[in-house]
């Protein structure tokens, strides 16, 4: 691995549910340091490609390689599988993912719950564990509510506290899959700051939305998906500004 070689990079990928072909060829690279935000309507593909690049889904064909390291594969189309277990915990270790719906465990409070992973599945020791944790959770603004438990915040608290959690992972990446979309506008909008925040230290970033403004101001690249495939991608104000594609002008003209 070099310094320039990308955290992430997917290759043709195709991924299908049955008959129903929704990844059809697609390719994507995440730069080291570099956020990449994919948009596009509901059912283009969008969190399919994200769960496929963090192995929670099994693609049918194509390549992903995490800083240059291929995933092995076993079986062929509809039978394909990852052939090394070690080497998908490894990798999914280091692609820490930020679902929609928080997905706190309720009977911990928020510190254990930023404590769990880093403890239980990377062994480090707790002391350690949990300075970092209480600075992830300053990091992201609800330091003072680490003995809560996540019945007793807001949305928006609870989708800072699950960036927290997957900040405490130390992951090459983090992969956003639409994390503000649960949150009414008011909340949103904090979870909103962290990311920029998030962005503007340089951190890895790929990131599923419908907000077409964080995906222009956090941006360093921006893929548009329709139907399972690249329609256009670019730099955000070229994209946004001077858009090549009639299905990405129509997407953004009903985004407005």
């Amino acid at each position: 691995m070099t310094s320039a070689e990308p955290v992430l990079s997917v290759r043709d990928l195709h991924k299908s549910y049955g008959t129903l072909e929704v990844l059809r060829g697609i390719d994507l690279t995440a730069p080291r340091g570099h956020v990449v935000s994919l948009i596009g309507s509901s059912g283009s593909g969008k969190s399919t490609l994200l769960r496929c690049c963090n192995l929670l889904e099994d693609s049918q064909g194509g390549e992903i390689a995490f800083e240059g390291e291929p995933v092995r594969w076993t079986g062929r189309g509809a039978t394909r599988r990852p052939a090394d277990a070690k080497q998908v915990t490894r990798i999914r270790t280091n692609l820490s993912m930020v679902f929609q719906s928080f997905n706190l465990w309720a009977h911990m409070t928020v510190l254990q719950n930023v404590m769990e992973a880093p403890v239980h599945v990377l062994g480090r020791p707790r002391p350690q564990v949990e300075a970092a944790a209480r600075a992830y959770l300053d990091k992201v603004g609800i330091g003072d509510k680490a003995d809560r438990y996540p019945a007793e915040l807001s949305g928006g608290q609870q989708q800072r506290a699950a960036i927290a959690r997957a900040l405490a992972m130390e992951p090459r990446a983090l992969l956003f899959d639409e994390p503000t979309s649960a949150l009414d506008p008011e909340l949103e909008q904090e979870v909103v700051r962290v990311i920029q925040a998030l962005a503007e230290e340089g951190r890895t970033m790929i990131l599923v939305t419908h907000d077409m403004r964080m995906a222009r101001d956090c941006s360093d690249h921006v893929v548009f998906l329709h139907q399972g495939l690249v329609e256009e991608e670019g730099a955000p104000d070229r994209l946004f500004g001077q858009p090549e594609s009639a299905r990405l002008r129509g997407f953004l003209s009903s985004t407005a």
